[in-house]
């Protein structure tokens, strides 16, 4: 993977755990039920970040290509819990459309850095 394509995906993970974070302390105000999806989302946003951190100093090129399939199932697992919060309406679904969209181009990142590191192997 190119240096600036690193650079990028590892950029963007960053803010868009930061935009999670963001929304989790707007959950975490209201009571209830909101409060649990915002830590199961938390832990799954902030996680893609760390992954693809982890994956950057990867030990060999299997282990570049597992750290950037766990975070492309903490992509997944993200979009997963926005979509939760859309359809429950929980959060207005406008709110949550931005970072609809921008979990989804991650998770197509991911997947082409995979398919990429693979056909490189």
């Amino acid at each position: 993977m190119s240096t600036n394509k690193a650079i990028d995906i590892r950029n963007r993970t960053f803010d868009f755990a930061v935009r999670v974070v963001k929304l989790c302390r707007y959950l975490d105000e209201k009571p209830g039920t909101g409060r649990t999806l915002a830590y199961q989302l938390l832990k799954a946003a902030t996680s893609v970040g760390a992954n693809i951190e982890e994956a950057q100093a990867g030990q060999s090129k299997a282990d570049f290509i597992s750290k950037n399939a766990i975070a492309l199932k903490e992509a997944r697992e993200t979009h997963y819990w926005l979509r939760i919060l859309a359809a429950s309406e929980l959060v207005p679904e406008q709110r949550l459309s931005e970072l609809l969209t921008e979990a989804d181009e991650i998770m197509r990142v991911i997947g082409a850095i995979i398919v990429s590191a693979k056909k490189s192997e």
